[in-house]
């Protein structure tokens, strides 16, 4: 009998129940339930008192590196009284796990659980306070930097259209607007007045699957993966691009909006020249984050990744979002 390598595996909710119990005595798990597969597995684990999130991070996603500078990041957030979900130690006072998985170590952490819920489209109240958040912890990391991604050029455009470029076929039309497209946005930020555009560390992800709302409207951020160097209003950038897949209503569009940008500048200012560049910066986003989907082919497989998939998202999502903005 032949024994097949494997290449992604789920561990079983039943195991991290009891490695939670024998490792962590503030968290004696008593369920565990996988909540989301992908890039990363997300498991709730609850005990009698409160609940947790325990993520195992896919083999050879991030490097040990990586992921302490990511912990730190939301060990510094955590100092400075931001809302968000933090890492908790082992017994030991450890952060991080190794999980021997039939692929290779993983690593794994468990988390704090974000209290409230996850809501699609919320009113222009909770767009106000995100916004506040947003910038709450931009005011924390502005100037700083880790070792991990730089969000540039090559990151946001070059990498991500190659990995593409594996998927759909250069002749298609969907290609030759993607590079086409790809070409303008680099000249926009080539030609920005870096002395305006605040740098530090960025979130990168910060959408409604991310943040959970509590009643009382309390805002709690979570799943800092995507965390790394680059121009500050990217998180802005991205926040924005969100907003306009997910509100079809103009004038609701607006109002949100304009309560995002309040929220946001009743903590920071936001400069002109990185008012002008939001719109550019959402585009690049849309090509990091499918050039994401491509290089992990193997956490989505052949039925969700396309090239008919490809080309409804840079007709409906990527060229309609330039075109609003052109």
């Amino acid at each position: 009998m032949v024994n097949f390598s494997v290449i992604s595996s789920i561990i079983s909710p039943a195991d991290i129940t009891d490695f939670v119990k024998q490792n962590y005595a503030r968290a004696p798990a008593v369920t565990c339930k996988l909540l989301k597969t992908g890039i990363n597995h997300t498991y709730r684990v609850d005990s009698e008192k409160e609940s947790f999130i325990f993520r195992i991070y896919s083999y050879n996603w991030r490097t040990e590196e990586e992921i302490i500078e990511e912990l730190k990041l939301l060990q510094l957030l955590q100092q400075n009284n931001i809302r968000i979900s933090y890492p908790i130690a082992d017994d030991s006072g450890a952060f991080i796990q190794t999980i021997q998985a039939p692929e290779g170590a993983r690593f794994a952490v468990l988390f704090s659980f974000a209290k409230g819920h996850k809501i699609l489209n919320f009113n222009k109240e909770t767009h106000f306070e995100a916004g506040k958040l947003m910038a709450q912890m931009h005011r924390v990391t502005n100037g700083l930097e880790q070792r991990r991604t730089n969000y540039n050029t090559e990151t946001l455009l070059h990498k991500p259209l190659k990995k593409i470029a594996a998927f759909l076929a250069e002749e298609t039309t969907e290609m030759q607007f993607l590079r086409i497209t790809q070409s303008l946005l680099k000249q926009e930020l080539f030609n920005a007045s870096t002395r305006y555009m605040r740098k530090g560390i960025v979130h990168l992800d910060i959408w409604f699957d991310n943040l959970n709302i509590s009643n009382h409207n309390e805002i709690t951020l979570f799943d800092f993966d995507f965390c790394g160097n680059g121009w500050l209003c990217l998180d802005i950038a991205y926040y924005i691009l969100q907003l306009h897949s997910t509100e079809k209503d103009e004038k609701q569009l607006t109002e949100k909006l304009a309560a995002f940008y309040k929220g946001y500048e009743a903590v920071e200012m936001i400069s002109d020249e990185e008012r002008r560049l939001i719109p550019y910066l959402g585009v690049c986003l849309y090509y990091f984050y499918l050039g994401v989907q491509c290089s992990r082919f193997d956490n989505w497989s052949n039925t969700f990744l396309n090239e008919v998939y490809l080309k409804r998202f840079v007709t409906i999502l990527i060229k309609g979002y330039w075109e609003k903005i052109k």
